[in-house]
């Protein structure tokens, strides 16, 4: 059975997970020590995980979300985001954004599907990134912002 959980401080990082979404451990490492996390876990594995942080007041993102490759395809990822948006409805949030990559085809999809829609472009985005990002065989180089009211 499939249940979702704010993470504790002092258990184990899901690091392998986060670099799924987002392969700069910098960056990682900074924003889930200043956001919740949250993890998705089935017969006591972590099989998903996603990290919110607080924009201001009444917005808030979610900034990662993945789900491991071995169980992904399975509504894991679907059921990670409507959390995402529920605890952030609890937590008085007006508005969540995300952002993903121009090549994360079943992300954007997936997000749309939920309600969100897209914004504006953020244009080489992930240049900074020191190796190239391809996906579905399309170079990752932009952000692509969504948003949703709550």
């Amino acid at each position: 059975m499939e249940s979702i959980r704010k993470w504790e401080q002092g258990e184990a990082v899901p690091m392998d997970l986060l670099l799924l979404a987002d392969p700069s451990e910098q960056k990682v490492k900074e924003y889930y020590q200043k956001g919740e996390m949250y993890i998705a876990e089935i017969n006591n594995h972590v099989v998903g995980v996603y990290v919110r942080i607080q924009i201001n007041e009444i917005t808030t993102e979610l900034i990662n979300i993945a789900v491991s490759e071995d169980w992904q395809g399975k509504g894991i990822g679907k059921r990670l985001v409507e959390h995402s948006l529920h605890t952030a409805r609890q937590a008085g949030y007006k508005r969540i954004e995300v952002g993903t990559g121009n090549s994360s085809l079943d992300q954007l999809a997936l997000y749309q599907k939920l309600g969100f829609r897209m914004e504006h472009i953020i244009k080489d985005y992930f240049a900074e990134y020191n190796q190239p990002i391809i996906e579905n065989g399309i170079v990752c180089r932009d952000m692509v912002r969504l948003a949703q009211e709550l």
